[in-house]
């Protein structure tokens, strides 16, 4: 079935399964293409902007949040926030089926008190780790997103079961690892990306199983190899020597690594264990249809960042044992939530906020164990039905039901949420699209110390006298410092000191990963169709899967 977007005008196809998700949920089939939806979805997280500078409304404490204080929410930190120290359902806005339902919501969300960051209770309790966020199971690590358990890890997002890393995108199961890129069940990887199963090896590109090598792609199985040269065991700890810990050489070995990369073909996708699937970055799926860093999934479409979910549609981040979800964000072990954010140990949920072990709930925001409740109202079973049936109504006259919450509601700027990664605009871009720019995002400019060509070259050359220092980023301009912490990372790893702050290095990070778009492009072995996240300009060299194995394996 073909459609026009209402919002951008472009024409997109509604296809089976689709069609299917939404006739088992009862939504009327969509409007607005895949894109624009993305878009409205993700404008309802922010992960990685956070605000010091913030007051917890019950306790007084100074908390880190990832909400600005200058939009007036009522902020509780993670314990005020969990406590029975205030009550829930006190909140609430009277139904009036004389006004717009998505009104009278917007009066009960400004009003009810959020949570400073939100820590998934399923992943275990966080210690020592003020500064993560949608993570849990979390020791002793700073700047963690979307991902746990970690412990003494560091500046990653989507990274489960993290020890010791740091610079990190998308994995599991690693130690010791630093500014990597889908990697799994691997430590002392050093600049890896697409590496799985590998041990003490520096800029690797699609590789599994390497002990002890540097600049390789497309190796399996090897040990001592320099640029897919095979080296004996002192040569190559000769040649490492000359390199380690030295920003220039490093960077110098980084550049040469790339050209080096494009002489070899590419997997046209990063897909593992995967039936019937259209996407990257899906592992064990079936039937998972234009979605992006997904896995134990089946019969699912235009999800991202998501694990373990059946039969739902345009879900941003968590999952786990879920199923009939629609277009949601942050919702995990629940079924049948549409439109909703933050939501856990739910069922049948419409359009509402951070719920917790909530069930047959409207509109409702920052409760817990509620049941038959319209805009944190509790009602008589047959009272709520009958309220829900209208509400339902005008949203489908209004063509609103089965869609995210209205994005003026939200209170991330465009700008501020996960949405900026994966589909940046500027800003007259933004506000005609009909989203919020955030003016004030908290961030430090002009207040460095140290100039960048200033920094020492080798980490061998640092003390901590440099934890004092305001360093400036190379490519933004924002200051950053470097952390005991991140200090002690780099000295025993032999890395030098980076010269981009945090959120340039997570830019760069993306790159490597790749667009969540897809193009029909040919093979470039046998000619094949072939559906890749590497558009037709890129450089790379892509095959088929059929292609790829053979001439790798």
């Amino acid at each position: 079935m073909e459609k026009t977007c209402k919002r951008c005008l472009q024409t997109f196809v509604v296809d089976s399964l689709e069609l299917n998700l939404s006739q088992k949920m009862n939504i009327p089939v969509t409007h607005s293409c895949p894109d624009c939806r993305f878009k409205l979805r993700n404008v309802w997280r922010n992960e990685m902007n956070l605000y010091s500078g913030v007051k917890c409304g019950l306790c007084d404490k100074s908390i880190i949040s990832m909400y600005n204080p200058k939009h007036g929410y009522v902020i509780y930190c993670n314990s005020c926030y969990e406590s029975d120290s205030w009550d829930k359902k006190s909140y609430f806005v009277n139904y009036d089926e004389n006004r717009p339902f998505f009104d009278q919501f917007q009066e009960l969300f400004k009003k009810t008190p959020k949570a400073s960051l939100y820590i998934s209770k399923a992943s275990g309790i966080n210690l020592n780790s003020d500064y993560v966020n949608y993570a849990g199971g979390i020791k002793n690590c700073y700047f963690i997103f979307n991902g746990g358990p970690a412990e003494d890890s560091m500046y990653s997002r989507g990274v489960v079961f993290s020890k010791d890393s740091s610079d990190s995108y998308f994995g599991m199961n690693v130690d010791r690892c630093y500014e990597c890129v889908n990697i799994f069940n691997s430590s002392g990887v050093f600049w890896g990306i697409n590496v799985n199963n590998c041990l003490d090896s520096m800029f690797l590109m699609d590789c599994s199983g390497l002990t002890n090598c540097f600049g390789c792609v497309n190796l399996r199985m090897k040990s001592y190899c320099w640029f897919n040269e095979q080296l004996s065991r002192s040569e190559y700890e000769e040649r490492l020597k000359t390199v380690q810990g030295s920003y220039t050489k490093m960077q110098a070995e980084y550049l040469k690594f790339q050209e080096f990369a494009l002489k070899f073909p590419n997997r046209e996708n990063h897909n593992l264990k995967v039936q019937n699937c259209r996407g990257d970055y899906l592992m064990e799926c079936k039937n998972v249809v234009n979605s992006f860093e997904i896995a134990s999934s089946e019969n699912v479409m235009f999800a991202f960042s998501a694990k373990k979910l059946k039969d739902s549609l345009g879900v941003v981040g968590f999952g786990f044992n879920s199923e009939s979800l629609f277009d949601c964000a942050a919702v995990g072990y629940s079924s049948n939530v549409i439109g909703s954010v933050i939501v856990e140990n739910s069922q049948n949920i419409l359009n509402s906020f951070s719920l917790y072990g909530c069930s047959d709930c409207i509109g409702c925001a920052s409760l817990k164990n509620g049941k038959f409740c319209i805009l944190n109202k509790e009602y008589r079973e047959e009272e709520y039905n009958k309220i829900k049936e209208k509400i339902i109504q005008e949203l489908k006259e209004k063509e609103l039901y089965g869609y995210m919450i209205p994005s003026e509601i939200s209170p991330f700027g465009y700008n501020e949420s996960i949405v900026m990664d994966n589909a940046p605009l500027n800003e007259t871009e933004v506000l005609a699209f009909g989203c919020r720019w955030e003016e004030d995002l908290q961030k430090t400019e002009g207040k460095e110390t140290i100039k960048t060509e200033d920094i020492p070259d080798n980490i061998e050359e640092v003390n901590e006298s440099f934890l004092k220092e305001i360093c400036v980023c190379f490519d933004c301009k924002r200051n950053y410092k470097l952390t005991s912490q991140e200090f002690s990372f780099y000295k025993k790893m032999k890395l030098p000191i980076p010269r981009k702050c945090f959120y340039c290095r997570h830019k760069d990070r993306l790159q490597k990963r790749g667009p969540y778009k897809f193009w029909d492009r040919d093979c470039a072995k046998c000619g094949k169709s072939i559906s890749t996240n590497y558009d037709l300009n890129r450089p790379e060299i892509v095959y088929c899967e059929s292609c790829y194995q053979k001439e790798v394996y």
